[in-house]
């Protein structure tokens, strides 16, 4: 009876993780309350998972990660992508190999978010889309995680797995041998075969539009003697020069949805547009109309050049996300002015300032000048307009790095737990001032470590009930007359497909008892099976939900859901003939 309940909760929360619309902290947090009323998980260990060493690790790293953000050290790598030649495999060779790098040492959505806009920049150097390379340096991102113990939270939680088999948890560098070989084939892939299956969302850039969205969606007024008053809305459409789309009108505070192409425009309506920016740019100036809010903004500034329009993208763990500009006051709280929303391929069907803010959606924002930096921080935004490439200052850099390398030499020595040791550096990195304290908890991804807290304990009772035996036998009896190596290749592949689904943290969790139990089973060692595990868990490149560096893309690329699976497949392909015999050789049955 106890297993069938674990099943069933599990599978609904599978299915809560695949739908999305609650987040996956809060399904995994009802899960455990769940099966502690059932009484499947003791009442006093229902929060001991939020004391588990992989959980405070994660939450180090993260720390840590950020702090080595802003020393600039991953700057000065950055910095030597303007050395780069024309050849555009050797662009995204280059911009792959940097993002992998710095994702085996910080977080890897960290990595990427500094890497965007030199991606982009660089695409509007050399005249191609730039979804062309966010893709693959997405890509690169997750593979670097697959190097170091701390690139990546599944590395963490494997390594907490083989401490209960009794021997040690894997250390800072057993991952790399066989990570770093991994990494080197799907680069070496997604920069000579795989950016060319990516298909190409936009056109060229030009200088004035450093970043193209093509189907933003912004709000603009008619004003007295605008050449659109008293003229139909078919006039709009008519227009063969411009791709712009008429989604609604609003007169006097009331939404008319798919007006009539006959609808008559008198001064003061409001049109609901999609556009992308060049169209829309000339659309204002041909017809005398006004952005939403544009003129209003500007008369509150004396120096109407210190004004700018620029675009940023919603991170993972913004404060904005479930938000409207409405319902927090965008306008007095961060000095911004929203002038439009583009979410990918994904429809918007109210008005910008009611339409509810998701993680990666790409904001159109106008803005002081001098304050895009401080603005984005606080709004927990990446910005994608170009910005200057600073260094860092060399004592800052030299002592974060310091920190970061006496943290890892710790951790190889046996001198501390890992816990311990990147506890140290992060508290490090804030009483030096290399990480100010007020963003102390503002660089630790707090969804995360509540589905770690909560998930450890919901796989606690996937074990002791005997739901993870349950699958175990499974499987086994659907290998029976297979060869090992197929064995493995079966629990990554199962890995990879249930991290393309949900978080890969709560994959690694689900898996990794599984992991054990047929190696305890087979009597065999668990190292091989925690290490496909491992692999498959961040090797999540079919979907733009499976990880936040996909997600991060999605908007800015322009992508559909459809089109990561098509790099995605092969490199998945590769990723597993690669990983198997890897590691057979470096970690024997």
């Amino acid at each position: 009876m106890e297993e069938i309940q674990v099943f069933v909760i599990l599978g609904l929360s599978l299915l809560f993780f695949i739908w999305g619309k609650i987040r996956y902290d809060l399904v995994a947090l009802s899960a455990l309350i769940l099966l502690a009323i059932l009484g499947l998980v003791p009442y006093e260990s229902a929060f001991l998972g939020f004391s588990h060493p992989a959980v405070i690790t994660v939450a180090a790293i993260l720390v840590v990660s950020k702090g080595l953000e802003n020393s600039g050290i991953v700057n000065v790598i950055v910095a030597l992508m303007e050395k780069v030649g024309k050849n555009l495999s050797l662009q995204i060779a280059a911009m792959s190999s940097a993002v992998a790098l710095a994702s085996g040492f910080m977080n890897n959505i960290g990595a990427l978010a500094i890497f965007m806009p030199v991606a982009i920049q660089l695409a509007r150097k050399h005249n191609y889309s730039p979804s062309i390379i966010l893709m693959p340096i997405a890509f690169a991102s997750l593979l670097g995680g697959l190097t170091t113990l701390i690139g990546t939270p599944p590395n963490i939680i494997v390594s907490a797995f083989r401490k209960q088999t009794g021997e040690a948890a894997f250390g800072m560098f057993d991952f790399t041998i066989l990570g770093a070989v991994v990494a080197i084939s799907g680069v070496i892939f997604i920069s000579t075969i795989g950016w060319r299956l990516i298909p190409t969302r936009r056109g060229s850039l030009s200088d004035e539009a450093l970043f193209k969205i093509e189907n933003y969606i912004t709000e603009i007024i008619l004003r007295e003697n605008s050449t659109l008053e008293n003229k139909p809305i078919k006039n709009i459409t008519a227009d063969k020069e411009l791709d712009v789309k008429v989604l609604g009108v609003v007169r006097n505070k009331v939404r008319i949805h798919a007006p009539s192409p006959y609808f008559i425009l008198i001064p003061n309506d409001i049109l609901i547009l999609e556009s992308n920016t060049d169209d829309l740019e000339e659309f204002i100036n041909k017809y005398q109309v006004d952005l939403v809010g544009d003129e209003d903004f500007l008369e509150e500034i004396v120096d109407k050049n210190e004004i700018v329009n620029t675009e940023g993208i919603i991170q993972e763990n913004s404060s904005l996300i479930g938000q409207t500009a409405s319902s927090i006051h965008m306008r007095s709280r961060f000095d911004v002015n929203l002038l439009a929303l583009s979410r990918g391929n994904r429809t918007i069907i109210k008005r910008i300032d009611h339409e509810v803010f998701r993680s990666g959606d790409v904001l159109l924002l106008q803005m002081r000048r001098d304050k895009i930096s401080e603005i984005f921080k606080e709004m927990q935004c990446y910005p994608l307009a170009k910005r200057s490439i600073k260094i860092g200052q060399p004592r800052r850099t030299a002592l974060a790095l310091s920190l970061f390398v006496l943290s890892i030499i710790a951790v190889v020595l046996g001198w501390l737990p890992v816990a311990i040791s990147f506890t140290l550096a992060a508290m490090g990195m804030v009483f030096s001032k290399i990480l100010p304290l007020k963003n102390l908890y503002s660089s630790i991804d707090w969804p995360v470590i509540v589905l770690l807290g909560a998930m450890i304990p919901v796989g606690h009772a996937f074990e002791s009930s005997g739901a993870a035996n349950t699958v175990t036998r499974l499987i086994l009896a659907s290998a029976e007359n297979l060869p090992t190596w197929t064995l493995l290749g079966l629990i990554m592949l199962t890995t990879m497909l249930l991290s393309a689904l949900i978080n890969n943290a709560a994959t690694v969790v689900l898996m990794a008892p599984i992991a054990l139990q047929i190696a305890s089973t087979l009597e065999f060692s668990a190292d091989p099976f925690l290490m496909a595990i491992a692999i498959g868990a961040s090797s999540s490149f079919l979907t733009p939900i499976g990880h936040q560096s996909n997600t991060l893309v999605l908007g800015p690329g322009g992508y559909r859901f459809g089109d990561y699976w098509k790099p995605g497949l092969p490199l998945t392909l590769i990723v597993i003939v690669v990983s198997i015999p890897m590691i057979l050789w470096v970690w024997p049955l």
